[in-house]
Order: structure tokens, then sequence, then C-alpha cells
């Protein structure tokens, strides 16, 4: 049952080819049906309140925010939703029978413990990411939320940013026939994370903000299994920044091939581009950020450049959750499930595992993110 709204979002700047006239790229998040659960959040950081706004657009009740900071839920609930109860600790959130569905938007090693609970009492959990440090553990929390008969979702929200949805669901669609190149490139400063706890984590670019590149690879390829990655870091002149801030990946298939290049020290004339090529189309978008995209669908017959709506953040948070809750509705699994985000993460640990040791890695060689 098809539930993503009707398209007027994507008018064309040009004369689309016959081919683009019959394909519908409704790239927006999906539309809920009548199922609205009760939600609650666990983990309220910087990052909660685009997941808060996306949940109001969306029309969800959010009726518990969890923090082990209390003002940190204070801040939320006073902003989004005054009525929810503000609570300490997860296992009271996790007590309260209306809840139905829960965001944990911890950070990893807190992570799994928190999700284990939730499933345990038959919560069905969106999951932040990455999804957590060792795959087995994953596999582990999969076959729990299994047994519980629970959704279990991990919240790779690029799906729903306006420029990947539209590459996505024109590859979903067939537009582009089989897919054989994705090379992506961001160019950005990531500086702002100085006195955060992100500057404390070793492989910030190919690991914490990396994973959403890999997951849109996988997409792209239509879930293709990857031979070998490697990959390589290094640090910009002059950066005081514990992380190296470039970092590149090259990822080998048999029929294909993908690159990734990262360099967030880029203060001046900031580039972000994805390029997809495949037997009957390519697709192409660039643009500043994230949120300053133009994209091109090349075809027999011209090139059509679709005018985006919307924004990564908060919709790609809009995209994520309403997934999950039209999965739950439909009794069926859900795209962005654990289970196929273990894939997505086995590519990410096999890059890391390249840029320490600088060999090619295959995916699943390297079970643990390592340190």
């Amino acid at each position: 049952m098809e539930h993503r709204q009707a398209m007027p979002n994507a008018t064309s700047n040009n004369a689309p080819p016959p081919a683009a006239k019959l394909t519908n790229l409704d790239f927006r998040p999906p539309t809920l049906g009548g199922y609205r659960p009760k939600v609650g959040l666990i983990g309220c950081g910087g990052i909660t309140g685009y997941h808060l706004d996306a949940y109001k657009n969306a029309g969800l009740q959010v009726v518990a925010l969890c923090d082990l900071d209390p003002e940190k839920a204070k801040d939320r609930a006073k902003t989004y939703y005054p009525e929810a109860k503000i609570l300490t600790n997860h296992l009271d959130l996790l007590a309260d029978e209306e809840i139905e569905v829960v965001d944990v938007a911890t950070h990893p090693k807190e992570r799994v413990a928190i999700i284990r609970d939730a499933l345990e009492r038959r919560k069905h959990v969106l999951s932040q990411k990455p999804f957590v440090l060792d795959l087995n553990v994953g596999r582990d929390l999969v076959e729990l939320a299994h047994s519980r008969d629970c959704r279990l979702a991990v919240n790779q929200n690029a799906r729903w940013a306006p420029h990947f949805s539209l590459g996505r669901v024109a590859v979903e669609q067939g537009l582009l026939g089989d897919v054989f190149a994705v090379h992506m490139g961001c160019h950005w400063d990531h500086t702002w994370v100085a006195g955060t706890e992100f500057e404390n984590i070793k492989h910030l670019v190919l690991y914490d903000y990396a994973i959403h590149w890999f997951d849109m690879v996988r997409c792209y390829l239509g879930g293709a299994e990857a031979r070998r990655v490697f990959a390589s870091t290094a640090r910009a002149p002059g950066q005081s920044l514990m992380p190296s801030l470039l970092g590149q990946a090259l990822i080998e298939f048999d029929d294909a091939q993908s690159t990734l290049s990262f360099d967030a020290a880029v203060n001046h004339g900031p580039l972000e581009e994805t390029f997809v090529a495949g037997t009957n189309a390519s697709f192409h978008s660039t643009g500043t950020g994230n949120n300053d995209q133009t994209c091109y669908l090349s075809i027999d017959g011209g090139t059509w450049s679709p005018e985006l709506s919307g924004r990564w953040f908060p919709d790609g948070f809009q995209g994520t959750m309403s997934e999950l809750v039209l999965a739950i509705e439909e009794g069926r699994p859900s795209q962005i499930d654990a289970s196929d985000n273990l894939h997505s993460l086995a590519l990410c640990f096999a890059a890391i595992h390249s840029a320490e040791t600088g060999t090619p890695v295959r995916p699943y060689e390297v079970v643990r993110c390592p340190e």
C-alpha cells in the first residue's frame, strides 16, 4: 500500500524527456495513515530538536522526554511538546504502557542497553545512527526484536534528504537501469565539533559522518554485495582537532564501483556532489551543501532538472519515523530495518579498518568498529 504524497514538488525547469514523464519521482517523506502511536524520546541532545520538529510536522504525539540532564528534556518539551512528561530514567519511560514507539537518541555505547530494555518491554525502536559498535551485538538486537514481534529501525535519515531521495526513487523505479557507478564527495567545514563529544571520536569522518554515505551507496546499488573496501584518512594542514578531517574510500563490486571523498576542513567554497550512472540514465546532484542542491537526470531525449523542496533537516527525520510507523501499521519490515543496516555498517567498519592498516578489506572481515 503506497503512502507517498502526490507529486507537485518535482516540477521540471525544462521539458522532461518522455521517460521522465512516465515516472513518478515522489521523493518527499511518506504520509502517515490512521495509526498514530504515542512516542517517547530517550536522549535530548542537540540533534533531537530536528527529531521533534519532524514528529510534530508528521502529526505524532511525543508524550515523554527522557535525559540524564532534566533541563535538556524540559527545554525540548517547552519548544515542541509542553505536555510531555520529563524523566531522567529510561526505565520509567519504558514502563509507560501508552508508549508504543521509542526514539533512542543517545550515543552508541549507552544505546545498546537502552534498546535491549525497550525491546524486552515490547516497544518498537528507532535507533540513532550509527546503530552499534559491534555487528554481533547488532545481530543479537535484531533477533531480540524478532522474538518480541517488534520493529527495530535505524535513523538513516539521509535516505529522505531531498536530493538523495530523488536519486534513490529514480533508481528504485528503474529509470537509471543497471547502476554501475556511484561517486560522492563532501567538501565542507566540520570544525564546529571542537569542544563537543564528537571531537573525541577518532574516525569522526569515516564513522559518525560517512555512515550516511555508505548507506546511500547501498541504496543506489540496490544492496549489491561489495567485494573490497580501500580507505585512508589524513590530517588537514594546521588542524587542531584530534580526529583526521580528511577521508576517502573506494568500494569494489563485481560489476560496479563507488568512491567517497570527504574534506571536512573546507572553509572557502564548500561543495557537495553525487553522481550515479546507470545503463539507461545518470543522476547528478551538486551544490554548496546538503540543503543547497540542484539535481539533473540525464536520459535519452535530454536532461531534466527537477525542482527540489524540503530540507534534509528535519525532513529526513520525518521520513525515518514515518517509514517505521507505516511498517508497524502494515505489518511489514521497514526500509530502514536494523538487519539491513548491518550491511551498511559492515562497509563502514571495513573502511575504518582499511584506513588503519593501509590494506583493502572485505566487508564482514571486521565485525567491531576499530577503536
